[in-house]
């Protein structure tokens, strides 16, 4: 494309990156309006209302700036070779901070009469995480042939929640961790970015169907869509973990201190 003007018309025609624009343009858009009204919900609905709104204000900046950058290099990625380098590595930081925030406020409920251990998982994560971000700097990142191993490593990079998630479901019980702790709802999430990553890896299902899928329903869009839904399933989860603090009124007992 000849401008950034000519690049953002293009939003508004059918291409083969139509799809993938406005599928996380408009996910942008939702959870930007969902982050508003949540941290603009009266104090009276939380326990610790400063604290909350930053664990919860993190996870919608992850989410939005994960959206963001997708869109925007899907618009102007056609500009030029170094517009779409440039674009290429803020998409792809944009997965991992969009990781990272939706680890905080899930660990942060978690583990919320236990702070030691949700302390170090969030360094953990954040260690891994900005780990991510540096190797997504390489140009040979971006690159068709390193399209598994970019599945790859974001998707290791989700699965490091699997160690947190064993912690408070042996610490806490399984009943307790399926009704209270919402595991339910977080395996839900967990499934959907697999299954999402793993469509993206394996281009499914224009590998079936060449030529086919060329507009609509190509593995990457069907990831944009997986990507939306698992982080509204997130959000989904935390939100009944911290209805749940709500309730109880933030105390905690000897016992869940231990």
């Amino acid at each position: 494309m000849p401008s950034f003007r000519a690049c953002f018309k293009s939003i508004f025609r059918i291409h083969t990156e139509t799809g993938n624009i406005w599928t996380h343009l408009l996910g942008c858009v939702f959870f930007l309006c969902l982050g508003i009204f949540y941290m603009f919900r009266p104090n009276i609905s939380f326990v610790a209302p400063l604290q909350e709104k930053v664990v919860f204000g993190l996870f919608f900046l992850g989410a939005i700036l994960c959206l963001s950058f997708s869109w925007l290099f899907h618009t102007v990625y056609c500009h030029s070779e170094g517009v779409s380098r440039l674009f290429s590595k803020l998409d792809y930081s944009g997965i991992a901070l969009l990781i990272m925030g939706s680890f905080v406020p899930w660990l942060y409920y978690s583990f919320y009469c236990n702070p030691q251990p949700c302390f170090i998982y969030l360094i953990v994560i954040c260690v891994l995480g900005i780990a991510a971000i540096v190797v997504s700097q390489w140009d040979m990142f971006a690159t068709p042939q390193y399209r598994g191993v970019r599945a790859g490593v974001f998707l290791g990079l989700g699965l490091s929640g699997i160690i947190p998630a064993l912690h408070y479901i042996i610490s806490e019980g399984f009943l307790k961790a399926a009704t209270i702790g919402q595991i339910g709802w977080l395996l839900l999430m967990a499934g959907l970015y697999i299954t999402g990553a793993a469509l993206y890896a394996a281009r499914i299902p224009e590998r079936f169907f060449p030529g086919k899928c060329d507009i609509w329903f190509h593995s990457h869009q069907l990831f944009h869509i997986f990507v939306v839904a698992g982080a509204f399933v997130h959000f989904h989860g935390v939100s009944n973990l911290q209805e749940f603090r709500f309730m109880i009124g933030g105390g905690c007992s000897e016992e869940d201190a231990l």
